[in-house]
């Protein structure tokens, strides 16, 4: 008799087991189809408008200044060595032209 209770609670063990199973592949089945159905619903409602534009951020904003701030000053500095040196060039060539005058005049 215990040999026949002890097949039966095999038995009834694996049925038990053999149900989770079934149960498990069932589940999986239908996320299988729901996903495959969410896929091919997703191709047919393509966006057909643009997506708002993104507003800068304040640190964007922030960032923005500051290489405005040191690119004018970039540019300050430059219009400043220009002026400089055209003020140069202005001597060196009042003083060349007054040794031209000079050379011109011992010459004679």
């Amino acid at each position: 008799m215990s040999d026949a209770l002890d097949k039966a609670e095999k038995a009834l063990s694996e049925a038990e087991t053999n149900t989770a199973a079934v149960q498990l592949a069932t589940m999986a089945m239908e996320l299988a189809k729901l996903a495959t159905q969410q896929q091919a619903q997703a191709p047919t409602q393509a966006c057909q408008h643009e997506p708002p534009k993104q507003r800068r951020s304040s640190g964007e904003w922030i960032g923005i200044a500051c290489a405005v701030c040191v690119g004018s000053i970039g540019l300050a500095f430059a219009s400043l060595a220009l002026a400089i040196l055209g003020g140069v060039a202005a001597m060196v060539a009042i003083v060349l032209r007054d040794m031209w005058r000079d050379m011109q005049r011992k010459g004679r």
